[in-house]
């Protein structure tokens, strides 16, 4: 809660020190704008996903980790599992996917949607992922059948943040359409 990660344009991500304002560190190695960024749970390390695709970096050293390339348009959102083990990406190609951080490998794709994926989470037990998009729909996935579990519709616009309450039975939702939307059980 003391430093804020931001993407840019000109291909770099910076780190900042709250208290102070002050830049920490730049991380440069994209070609392409940085459209999103996310600290692990721990804070060691950030995702930075571009057109180029998705870096993972050691943020006390800087130095980039992984590089993660298959998606095959920009990705517009990454997003850690709560262990750190796992990060979800989603992109233009209108897919959603799953990394493991320990091999690099790609675990899971999936075809999520009509138009880009422009959000993702994992739920707090990490068996699930949600994902917004473009197309005006968020959907829930089981993550250990691969499988499509809920197709949430009733944004007029796109689906631009989706997040899962603490106990993982709710998913908040917001929109382009100016509403927020908590779906779930009590």
């Amino acid at each position: 809660g003391k430093r804020l990660a931001t993407g840019s344009w000109d291909g770099s991500a910076k780190i900042w020190d709250l208290a102070s304002g002050k830049e920490i560190l730049i991380l440069q190695g994209h070609t392409s704008e940085v459209s999103s960024v996310a600290f692990s749970p721990d804070g060691k390390k950030l995702a930075t996903g571009s057109y180029d695709n998705t870096k993972i970096w050691d943020v006390a050293s800087g130095k980039e980790i992984l590089s993660l390339q298959e998606h095959t348009s920009s990705v517009s959102t990454v997003a850690f599992s709560i262990d750190g083990k796992r990060l979800a990406t989603g992109s233009e190609d209108y897919s959603a996917k799953i990394w493991d951080l320990a091999s690099g490998k790609l675990t899971l794709s999936l075809q999520a949607h009509a138009s880009y994926v422009s959000s993702v989470a994992f739920s707090p037990d990490g068996k699930r992922l949600a994902t917004g998009s473009e197309d005006n729909i968020a959907k829930i996935w089981d993550l250990t059948s691969d499988k499509e579990i809920l197709n949430l519709q009733g944004h007029t616009s796109s689906v631009s943040s989706v997040a899962f309450s603490p106990d993982g039975k709710r998913l908040a939702t917001g929109s382009y359409d100016k509403i927020g939307r908590a779906w779930g059980r009590a």
